[in-house]
C-alpha cells in the first residue's frame, strides 16, 4: 500500500488531513480522521522536545524523560544502534519479522518504532506496516529518511487505535522503556484482535555466565565509551545499560507477558542471549 500516515512538521500537534491519510485512517478506525487522544502524545512531546541534548531518563520511566531523551539521540540513532550492536541489530531485526509470520494484506503495529527502520522490515513481509514512537524527534528523523514509511505519534499506553484493529503487533527495544511494562502489554492486547500475533524484542539475560560477565563488563564499560564517539547524545547509553541491567530475564518477562492476556508464551534467544524474543497469541 502507498497510503500511509505521517506527521506534519509545520504542525506538530497534529497530523496532516492528507488524502492518503484519510485513507489509512478509515482502514484502521472506520472513520476518514484519526481520534484526537492519540495525537495528544504530539503535544506532551512538543513541551519536552526544547531540553537540551545529554539528557538521560531515570529508571522511572517518566515519559517526558523518554521523549526528551530519544530527541537528542534522533539525528544518529540508527547509526549508533549499528555500531553499538556490532552490526548484529539487522539480524535482530529480520528475526522479529520471521517471528510475527506476516502474510501479505495482514495489518501489523510496530510501537517504539522510532526512525522506522524496523517498520520498513517488517513492511517486507507485503504486510501493511504501521509505526508508533512517542518521540517527534525520532519520528522527523524517520520522515526524512523513509518518507514511504507510515509513522505516527503513539503513547505504548495509550495507543491511537480501536480495538482489534491488527493481525499483529511488536515492539523493539521499547518495552524496557515504558514506566508500566504489565499496561504496556495489556494495551497491545486490545489492538490486536483474537488470535492475533505478539513478539517482543528486547535486551535480556545471556545464559553463558562467562559471556554473561563480559557483556555487563561491556554495557557499563565499554558501552558508554563507543556511544560518546558516535551518539548524538552518549548519556542516553549510559540509561541504555542501567535499564538493561534492571530488565528481567527471560521466564521473568515471559511471566508478565502471559499475566497480560497472551497465550502459549514462549521465547527464543538471540546473540546467546543479549536479545531474546518474546511471542504469545492473543487469547
Amino acid at each position: 500500500m502507498g497510503d500511509h500516515l505521517a506527521l506534519s512538521r509545520a504542525e506538530p500537534r497534529e497530523v496532516r488531513r492528507s488524502r492518503p491519510l484519510r485513507r489509512a485512517c478509515r482502514l484502521l478506525w472506520g472513520y476518514a480522521d484519526p481520534p484526537a487522544e492519540g495525537l495528544s502524545v504530539a503535544g506532551r512531546v512538543e513541551r519536552v522536545s526544547r531540553t537540551p541534548q545529554g539528557q538521560r531518563a531515570s529508571l522511572d520511566k517518566q515519559p517526558h524523560e523518554v521523549a526528551a531523551m530519544f530527541d537528542g539521540v534522533a539525528e544518529r540513532y540508527d547509526l549508533t544502534n549499528t555500531v553499538i550492536s556490532l552490526g548484529q541489530d539487522r539480524s535482530w531485526r529480520r528475526a522479529t519479522r520471521a517471528a510475527l509470520g506476516l502474510r501479505p494484506g495482514e495489518r501489523v503495529l510496530d510501537v517504539g518504532a522510532g526512525t522506522g527502520v524496523s517498520t520498513r522490515e517488517l513492511a517486507q513481509s507485503g504486510a501493511y506496516a504501521v509505526g508508533a514512537d512517542l518521540s517527534l524527534g525520532m519520528l522527523y528523523a524517520g520522515k526524512r529518511a523513509r518518507p514511504e514509511v507510515p509513522l505516527l505519534a503513539g503513547d505504548a499506553l495509550r495507543l491511537p487505535f480501536a480495538d482489534a484493529s491488527f493481525d499483529a503487533v511488536t515492539i523493539s527495544f521499547a518495552l524496557r522503556n515504558v514506566n508500566d511494562t504489565d499496561a504496556a502489554l495489556r494495551e497491545l492486547a486490545r489492538v490486536t484482535r483474537p488470535g492475533g500475533r505478539l513478539v517482543v524484542c528486547e535486551f535480556s539475560t545471556p545464559v553463558n555466565p562467562a559471556f554473561r560477565t563480559v557483556y555487563l563488563s561491556y554495557l557499563m564499560r565499554s558501552l558508554p565509551v563507543v556511544a560518546r564517539a558516535v551518539s548524538s547524545n552518549p548519556e542516553a547509553y549510559v540509561y541504555l545499560a542501567e535499564s538493561v541491567r534492571a530488565w528481567p530475564d527471560q521466564a521473568a518477562l515471559a511471566g508478565r507477558v502471559a499475566a497480560a492476556g497472551w497465550g502459549r508464551v514462549a521465547w527464543r534467544n538471540l546473540t546467546g542471549g543479549v536479545v531474546a524474543l518474546h511471542r504469545g497469541i492473543r487469547q
